[in-house]
């Protein structure tokens, strides 16, 4: 009895000590990527980020990690200021190529697990981006920018005009040998020239001799469509065709025997939705043949089976990213992780035999995870992120409600730190990006401008709703947005704000609402359609479909969705630009956004801010200099939180 009573002091006391999430807390989860498991499966590698920010820094700096595939032996394999990242196995499990910005640019470097510092592999003005070995170890195949002659001194001079879509920095492919020669030298050879971009995605065949790869009229975000494979022959150069048709194709990968060559083919013509299914090549007879389609038609390759029988494909399914197999002479699909485990960036070793991956869950943050390929029994091999759990995590649960058509939406609703049934509580709504994203069951204490563990301790229950237009539920779903934003998904998201209401959780007076990108798009939606909530955040939303389209980096995105270029459709691209409403908005709003975003450009942010001044609406912007699309400076990243918590608590009673 004096035990039991002991054990319940200490276990109170415990949770007394348990700390809340602040935005700073966020800060200290660390992201874990990059999971790779050595070819002979004893080892396996993985990068952890860690923000730093001191009085003159504010960075996110990455290093590599390694363990027994067991979890045993952890160690950290790279130091320093830079980063260092994107590690990759020698065939013989002996070490390591990276890349690190240790001398100031990314360069590629090898590293020996028998010791010594790592090896600089190249130097000087090229770049390396995407890399891969040889089986037979020998050579490195990398792709790098072109070089811009005097690309200093021209800025010096004030000479460095550049013109558009002209002045383009394609990628070309390069081989370099990972031996050193008698001088102690090693010489890139450029591979690709002529005026195509060579993009990610190498793959080298078995016996060495031939590099895939994906290509693009140019290296602009707007070109993707473009993308076609070919195969390279390293000693000749002679190029292949491998595909080359009105779709865009990408992601080739070799199959262990060298007959085959899979990749990702899109619909004709290829639509920012994203329809993809797996091809086959034969590389012996140029036959092509479909692979099973999967639910979702946006299914990552990650790599083939020890016997090359099985293809293993990463897809959303609702809010868990599964692992499947594709079996190719039976073209059948079948499950291979459980579809209560969230899987992220699976990799599959050079043997076929391990898969290492990242996971995490509502709860639990992300760590490094490894499994043998041929039965589905994960270990956990890192411990990053044990420190967190000093802090307490909300409850969060996958809830679902129809929208007013019948659809069937899904959501995950966060419930406030201590929450008691029946109370009725202040509410956000969360809309994603995209609109192609989704809201999964990641760890809700990551990192994000509108952190759902923050707010769940301070008292609001949060919804994230994943819409019509969000990926994970079928192409149908994901395409069921097109020439509608506003209409349906808009419907879906007030029903899902009825349904919490209606379940007793929610306090109808007490709302508010906020998105990224798309989630600005929608969220400055909202707010000129209703007035139901009390606050919003737009973070980098497009609101006006025309301008955004004339001055973002992807004018063909709207057109795509509209049906057609605005001077085409003018009605409908007005009647769906949130601007064109915002004679109806009374919402007080925070504005936030990247100085230097090309995908949706600022302009988007001051439009609706002034039109809102103009109007005597409540407003506030804030901008965060330097940062594209994302924000990537810990210290910016810590205030967009901070702005976002602040604006809602001044207008939101809890």
């Amino acid at each position: 009895m004096r035990h039991r009573l002991a054990l319940a002091i200490f276990l109170i006391a415990g949770s007394a000590l348990a700390q809340q999430w602040t935005p700073e807390a966020t800060l200290e989860v660390k992201p874990v990527s990059e999971v790779r498991v050595s070819p002979d499966g004893a080892r396996v590698v993985y990068t952890v980020s860690t923000s730093v920010m001191a009085e003159d820094k504010s960075e996110s700096v990455r290093q590599v990690w390694m363990a027994r595939t067991d979890g045993r032996e952890n160690t950290q394999l790279t130091f320093g200021e830079k980063s260092s990242s994107d590690p990759r196995w020698l065939p013989d499990s002996s070490g390591l190529v990276l890349l690190s910005s240790r001398s100031g640019k990314p360069q590629l470097y090898l590293l020996r697990l028998r010791g010594g510092d790592a090896e600089p592999l190249t130097s000087g003005k090229l770049e390396p981006a995407a890399f891969a070995i040889s089986p037979d170890g020998k050579t490195l195949a990398f792709t790098a920018s072109d070089v811009k002659e005097n690309a200093e001194k021209k800025e010096k001079a004030k000479e460095d005009h550049r013109w558009i879509d002209e002045d383009l920095s394609p990628r070309r492919l390069y081989v370099l040998p990972l031996s050193a020669d008698g001088s102690g030298k090693r010489e890139a050879r450029k591979l690709a020239s002529g005026d195509l971009h060579v993009g990610s995605g190498l793959s080298w065949s078995p016996d060495s001799r031939w590099i895939a790869y994906p290509r693009t009229k140019t290296s602009g975000a707007n070109d993707w469509p473009t993308s076609d494979i070919v195969m390279l022959q390293v000693d000749s150069g002679e190029v292949r065709s491998v595909a080359a048709t009105a779709a865009a194709e990408v992601d080739p990968l070799f199959s262990p025997d060298g007959k085959w060559l899979a990749y990702k083919v899109s619909d004709v013509p290829p639509t920012w939705g994203g329809n993809y299914k797996g091809q086959l090549f034969n590389v012996a007879t140029g036959e092509r043949k479909d692979i099973a389609s999967t639910f979702d038609a946006q299914p990552d390759l990650a790599g083939f089976s020890s016997d090359g029988k099985q293809i293993f494909v990463v897809e959303t399914r609702g809010t868990v990213d599964r692992v499947y197999a594709i079996d190719v002479a039976a073209n059948k699909i079948a499950d291979v992780s459980p579809s209560d485990r969230a899987i992220a960036e699976l990799s599959v070793n050079l043997k076929g035999t391990h898969f290492g991956f990242a996971a995490q869950s509502l709860d639990r943050a992300v760590e490094a995870f490894v499994s043998p390929a041929d039965h589905f029994a994960p270990v956990q091999v890192s411990h990053v992120n044990d420190a967190v759990a000093k802090y307490r995590v909300p409850r969060s649960e996958v809830v679902r409600w129809k929208s007013p058509d019948g659809m069937e939406i899904e959501g995950i609703l966060t419930y406030p730190l201590d929450y008691k049934p029946g109370a009725r509580v202040p509410l956000l709504l969360m809309v994603h990006g995209g609109p192609t994203g989704v809201f999964k069951q990641n760890f809700i204490g990551n990192y994000s401008p509108f952190p759902p563990a923050v707010f769940a301790s301070n008292g609001f229950a949060i919804l994230r709703a994943n819409p019509r237009g969000s990926s994970g539920y079928g192409p149908k779903f994901r395409y069921a947005n097109y020439k509608d934003w506003g209409g349906g998904d808009f419907q879906d998201l007030m029903s899902g704000i009825d349904s919490v209401v209606k379940s007793g959780v929610a306090d109808p007076d007490r709302l508010g609402v906020m998105g990224w990108s798309y989630g600005g798009f929608m969220t400055s939606w909202i707010i000129g359609h209703t007035d139901r909530f009390k606050a919003a955040v737009v973070g980098a939303g497009v609101t006006d479909l025309m301008s955004f389209t004339g001055t973002a980096d992807i004018p063909s995105f709207i057109p795509d969705y509209f049906g057609g270029n605005f001077w085409e459709t003018l009605d409908s691209w007005r009647a769906h630009s949130p601007i064109m409403f915002v004679n109806k908005m009374k919402t007080p709003t925070l504005i936030e956004h990247g100085e230097a975003d090309e995908r949706v450009p600022i302009s988007q942010g001051y439009e609706l801010y002034n039109a809102l001044k103009t109007r005597g609406v409540p407003v506030r912007m804030i901008v965060f200099p330097r940062q594209h699309h994302g924000l990537t400076e810990p210290k910016m990243r810590l205030q967009a939180e901070k702005a976002t918590v602040e604006w809602i608590q001044k207008w939101i009673p809890r």
